[in-house]
């Protein structure tokens, strides 16, 4: 098991009722439930993360000139 660090986190009521409930139902730990999902989150971030540096180069696109090809279609 990885070493771990203590640290004190204030839940909102229902937050950890809920927690504690699941907690109780799955059989895992309050920790195991926050460290999943503290993990996937961060996950996700790393996942946009490379997304914005996947597209850094593509050209932008103003608002502006989209506006001007829609008028200039007809579509606005």
């Amino acid at each position: 098991m990885p070493a771990t660090k203590r640290a004190t986190v204030y839940f909102e009521a229902p937050i950890h009722r809920a927690l504690r409930l699941k907690s109780a139902e799955t059989d895992e730990s309050l920790s195991a439930l926050v460290n999943a999902a503290v993990r996937q989150s961060l996950s996700e971030d790393a996942d946009d993360l490379a997304a914005f540096r996947d597209r850094a180069r593509e050209p932008r696109v103003t608002f502006e000139s989209v506006v001007r090809d829609l008028k200039k279609r007809g579509k606005l």
